[in-house]
């Protein structure tokens, strides 16, 4: 799994280094205001602990989903990013505020990293009235506006389409902008992608494309559902600059979603990340998961993205205990406080159920 590997075959069939940027991206005051969108500015110890933090945010909030399934205090369809983290948390490093995000029904992960409360993401889970949807999307729907954080999708694919009417509506007005979607291998295999593919580059959109790929489209492993299961190079036939990165190492996953980004931004048009990653739980709380040989599990638990970055830090001296047991249980308070909060909010009343579904009578006169 090389990070390097690239394709491209825009109006070439050869194969092509990937465009230098012409010019620096424009970023906005928020951005600079908050520094998201920075972090090539202060790379070292400092970033790596950022990142570390991110996905361990990621990992706690998502074991502590498993908890209260169990118990029954959330419900519906819940589908878990354990063992992904290193995918939201390296690309969304290098998005800004302006950027737009559209995700898929495994979404906790992204929302986190995009800047979403943990409070308003578990009060989503919860169905009440103080989450990012208004406790209407659950698990798989949930959406902030404000943070251009345009959903998870219940549909295989169903963002993908979406994610290029963003792109599009970008490039008509002129902004300097990136819409990221994250998707799954199996939605590789559907329509939806291959068309919005063609259209982005036809279009030449600002559109980055991130395939987690974790094996598995549901309880389908990926040989079994694709002839080519190299997917970047699949993608490079629609004239995108491609290349594959190990989806377990959030530094690569950085480094690769930046230099794409910054490509996009010059004008490039769409590029396409294979990030090749594995989640460690079942499909979905429902799913049995007797398709995985256990075996195949624990060898790819032994390159869990949060663990080789601290072996990574503790190796260049970078990784002090005593402030990562900090951090842990800093964040075991947020994930906390975001249950209590949750379990406090109030569910939303009978009498509003049309709010949002249904336009007010038109009058006539």
């Amino acid at each position: 799994m090389s990070p390097a590997r690239e394709t491209r075959t825009r109006k070439t069939s050869k194969t092509t280094e990937a465009p230098k940027t012409a010019k620096t991206p424009r970023v906005s005051k928020s951005v600079r205001k908050s520094g998201k969108g920075a972090s090539a500015d202060r790379p070292g110890a400092a970033h790596r602990r950022d990142l570390l933090h991110a996905m361990l945010r990621i990992r706690r909030f998502e074991e502590r989903c498993v908890e209260l399934y169990s118990a029954a205090k959330i419900r519906g369809f819940v589908h878990l990013y354990i063992g992904e983290e290193a995918v939201a948390v390296g690309v969304n490093e290098v998005l800004t505020p302006d950027d737009a995000v559209v995700s898929t029904y495994r979404e906790h992960g992204h929302a986190l990293a995009r800047g979403i409360p943990a409070e308003a993401v578990m009060a989503e889970m919860y169905g009440r009235t103080t989450g990012c949807s208004g406790g209407r999307g659950g698990s798989m729907h949930l959406f902030d506006a404000d943070r251009r954080f345009y959903g998870g999708n219940a549909i295989v694919a169903g963002g993908i389409p979406l994610a290029a009417g963003l792109a599009l509506a970008d490039r008509m007005r002129g902004q300097s902008r990136v819409t990221c979607c994250f998707f799954g291998d199996g939605a590789f295999a559907e329509g939806e992608f291959h068309e919005t593919a063609n259209l982005a580059a036809l279009w030449n959109l600002p559109l980055l494309l991130v395939c987690e790929n974790n094996r598995y489209a549901m309880g389908t492993a990926l040989e079994r559902h694709e002839a080519q299961t190299d997917l970047a190079l699949r993608a490079a036939s629609y004239g995108m600059v491609s290349w594959a990165v190990d989806g377990m190492d959030a530094e690569a996953v950085e480094s690769a979603a930046r230099r794409a980004a910054e490509g996009i931004r010059a004008g490039a048009g769409p590029h396409f990340l294979e990030l090749r990653t594995y989640r460690f739980r079942a499909h979905s709380m429902y799913d049995p998961d007797r398709y995985r040989d256990k075996a195949e599990i624990e060898r790819w638990k032994a390159r869990d993205p949060i663990e080789r970055l601290k072996d990574r830090m503790r190796e260049r001296g970078e990784l002090d205990d005593k402030e990562l047991a900090g951090a842990e249980r800093r964040i075991g308070d947020e994930v906390d406080h975001a249950v209590d909060a949750a379990e406090r909010a109030p569910e939303e009343s009978a009498e509003s159920l049309l709010r949002h579904v249904t336009s007010a009578p038109a009058e006539v006169s």
